[in-house]
């Protein structure tokens, strides 16, 4: 079975944050790139989209309402379809503790807000060649 390539079919980056402000501040971020960004609210909103269509990276906030990024997470790397997800923490918190939880956990990666452009972007690559191309 051939591998389709990045560039044959673009990948999508499910982003996860309460607040409006970071959602769009991504997907301008990565707008006309390699990547399809599709935002959600929460964590809730985050599996309801999953069930619809299993993205390719997942980028998520720490700190939101009713479900965190690291129950989000749990949940994600408990379902067998979903497991294999190249997951990345994003976060204002610039807090020692945070960092060392997201990476203890297994995170691939951890962001901290406000981002930049051209790392996000970086991260986001080198995170998909990883994981599909092989």
């Amino acid at each position: 079975m051939a591998r389709t390539s990045p560039s044959a079919k673009r990948k999508t980056v499910l982003f996860v944050d309460d607040e409006a402000m970071w959602l769009n501040a991504v997907k301008a971020a990565v707008r006309g790139g390699p990547v399809k960004v599709v935002t959600a609210a929460g964590g809730e909103e985050a599996l309801e989209k999953m069930v619809r269509q299993k993205p390719d990276l997942i980028l998520s906030d720490v700190r939101m309402p009713v479900m965190n990024g690291f129950d989000l997470f749990e949940k994600v790397k408990s379902d067998p379809t979903l497991r294999s997800i190249p997951y990345v923490f994003m976060s204002s918190i610039d807090d020692f503790d945070a960092r060392k939880t997201a990476r203890d956990i297994g995170a691939d990666d951890y962001v901290e807000k406000p981002f930049d452009v051209v790392g996000v972007k970086s991260i986001l690559t080198d995170l998909l060649d990883r994981f599909y191309e092989h």
